[in-house]
């Protein structure tokens, strides 16, 4: 099992329940039941997802009288969107070569209407 903090931010994250549970999170602190109320799981089952997800330092809990409330940690969620931002460089630099090799084909394209007219052609079985 991973413990670098980004693997376990991403395992933290790859539950759709504790994904659910942060984006609850962002409105404010809940405890227990009141996260578990959307779920058809128990409360012990949230309880789990709670503590993976302040292993991986995306919640803090902390005793309010009886109750015990999650509160979002957002910061590991920084770390994880600029480790991300590096892929979403690499991909906006493969579109614009995209972009423009579809460009220079389109200008050849029209740079050789002979070319595209015998291409249709061949294409309908008259060439």
């Amino acid at each position: 099992m991973a413990t670098d903090p980004l693997s376990l931010v991403f395992q933290a994250l790859a539950d759709p329940i504790r994904r659910a549970i942060l984006t609850r999170l962002t409105t404010g602190d809940a405890t227990v039941a009141e996260l578990a109320e959307p779920f058809d799981v128990t409360q012990p089952a949230i309880s789990r997802h709670l503590k993976v997800l302040e292993t991986a330092g995306l919640i803090s809990r902390t005793r309010r009288a009886t109750a015990r409330l999650s509160h979002l940690e957002a910061e590991p969620l920084r770390e994880v969107t600029t480790w991300l931002a590096r892929y979403q460089q690499f991909w906006d630099e493969s579109h614009e070569r995209l972009d423009e090799l579809l460009a220079a084909l389109q200008s050849k394209r029209q740079d050789d209407p002979d070319r595209t007219d015998a291409v249709a052609e061949k294409g309908n079985g008259h060439g």
